[in-house]
């Protein structure tokens, strides 16, 4: 089994890499479209603009397969900027069409509280997906933004955080998970989570 991680430029490939690499999951660095389409899986990490995050992902010709691979029911896992371009848009310096998997918009946090969320927060679960298997309620992950989802679908919604506000942090619908935090600096829950993901990719 080899899970794609896209290099699009922009996100912590390396981590995650490494991450999955530390749980036995072969999970492998690439910009290629054809790879994307042979992988069992999915992941898309990602830091930074959205909208530099779409034409990346355009200009490399990567929003098709990754359109495709969601489209075939291949495990996909969105990490921060990953989760966000699932949606149909964003404000982040002026509108900017998403990947438009899941409608909804991307907002800027406008709260009392220090902007961009930046440290450890908690997760409240919704409802469990299973790569998040027997991690507990409540359990703290590692967040960096400053922009939230606010999907039209509340169904696929598995996970809030407080912050200033209630903001989802992490959704799930069949075989599409992710997460506004960042596993792969979330230490061992977040490598939990990885390798959650991977057991799940591998009865896919």
């Amino acid at each position: 089994m080899m899970i794609a991680i896209v290099d699009y430029g922009m996100g912590n490939l390396r981590s995650v890499e490494k991450g999955f690499k530390k749980v036995g999951i072969d999970a492998r660095v690439t910009s290629s479209a054809s790879v994307i389409d042979d992988a069992r899986a999915i992941v898309l990490p990602g830091v930074g603009a959205f909208r530099d995050c779409i034409r990346n992902l355009t200009d490399m010709s990567l929003t098709g397969a990754l359109a495709r691979a969601i489209d075939k029911g291949k495990p996909y896992l969105g990490i921060c900027l990953g989760l966000q371009v699932l949606l149909s848009e964003s404000e982040e310096f002026g509108s900017c069409r998403g990947l438009d998997i899941f409608r909804g918009k991307v907002l800027r946090f406008q709260i009392s509280e220090k902007v961009p969320h930046m440290g450890w927060n908690n997760v409240s679960l919704v409802k469990r997906p299973p790569v998040m298997g027997d991690i507990p309620d409540g359990s703290f992950f590692y967040f960096v933004h400053s922009y939230y989802v606010v999907p039209e679908d509340r169904e696929i919604v598995a996970a809030t955080t407080d912050y200033g506000i209630t903001f989802t942090s992490m959704i799930w619908k069949d075989n599409v998970f992710a997460t506004q935090f960042h596993p792969e600096k979330s230490q061992g829950l977040g490598l939990r989570l990885l390798e959650g993901f991977g057991k799940f990719a591998q009865k896919a």
